[in-house]
């Protein structure tokens, strides 16, 4: 204590980095930031800020550019590649995003219903049912199928085109109506996030007949392992392998494998009740410009974290 030492200007570059980089907790890093002038223009010049956020969430890898829009005084954007030395941009942005993965409310994520490989009562069972409150009534069904093998696609848009994902619930249906009230459910389940390849949008249904699934419409740049499903009627909750950064506001779920046949024409089907994606909303502070090809993105902050103040509204995890 007599002869106090900074590590940081005593230690070579690289084991200082290596040591600052064990810290996991963002808030740890924002300390850091204001131990020192020297300390804080460590963090920026050496982007711990992005290095945390990569560690936390390796989707951020796709961001290749960030833009800082939230200066309402400038009417220009600046770019961390445009401005020599304007990295103190660079941080601004990551930290904020760094504190949108750990600590934005956690709520639903799915706005409306794209489309489904297969509707077999239109306009009855459309996948827009899935989405209804009151699900015990209104469900989407799947054509019937004499091979049960046949995978069965619903596609979603996210409320925003940044949205962190950490869990997707199902639910399928209970026939209660008939004999031995049978679910409908799948074996397995799998989930893929991504973008449109398209800028135009998708028409959730015409008047005569529902859009089916086509995968060249999206580009998808998340794929999860495959989850079995039980024989329940109940929500089933699926947790990622680790929070996915949906980059392009859109979730597949592939359900995989029929199990029952309906005992009136002999067909296989399978029928979904409800669907929910649970995460947290970062569309209401950063837009993003993706590439369409490359799935790569560049990352805009349009506000700051004291004029975001709507990205309370997903905070309602209604059951």
């Amino acid at each position: 204590m007599e002869q106090p030492c900074d590590f940081v200007e005593r230690l070579e570059k690289d084991m200082s980095i290596k040591i600052l980089a064990c810290l996991e907790d963002p808030c740890d890093l924002a300390r850091v930031s204001s131990v020192s002038k020297s300390w804080r223009r460590f963090v920026i010049e050496n982007g711990l800020c992005k290095q945390l956020c990569l560690k936390l969430c390796p989707d951020v890898s796709k961001i290749i550019d960030v833009v800082d829009l939230s200066d309402k005084l400038k009417s220009v954007a600046i770019s961390t590649h445009e401005i020599p030395g304007c990295r103190e941009s660079d941080h601004r942005v990551f930290s904020l995003l760094l504190r949108g993965l750990t600590s934005f409310p956690s709520g639903y994520q799915i706005a409306e219903a794209l489309c489904a490989s297969s509707t077999d009562r239109f306009p009855d069972e459309v996948v827009h049912n899935t989405l209804e409150e009151d699900y015990n009534f209104a469900y989407w069904s799947s054509k019937g199928t004499s091979d049960p093998a046949i995978p069965e696609t619903l596609v979603y848009g996210l409320i925003t085109d940044l949205c962190l994902i950490s869990e997707i619930h199902v639910q399928p249906l209970r026939a209660f109506w008939e004999p031995g009230r049978p679910i409908y459910s799948a074996e397995a389940v799998r989930f893929s996030m991504g973008h449109r390849r398209s800028p135009h949008k998708i028409e959730i249904h015409s008047h005569l007949a529902p859009v089916h699934y086509d995968d060249d419409m999206f580009m998808w740049t998340y794929t999860s392992p495959e989850f079995p499903m039980a024989q329940e009627a109940g929500v089933q909750r699926f947790h990622l392998p680790r929070p996915v950064l949906c980059m392009g506001g859109i979730l597949k779920i592939e359900l995989l494998g029929k199990v029952h046949k309906n005992f009136l024409d002999g067909l296989y089907y399978i029928c979904v009740n409800k669907v929910q994606a649970v995460g947290r909303n970062l569309g209401r502070v950063f837009d993003i410009d993706i590439q369409k090809d490359t799935g790569c993105c560049i990352l805009s902050r349009v506000y700051g974290p004291d004029e975001s103040v709507d990205i309370n509204s997903t905070a309602d995890l209604r059951s």
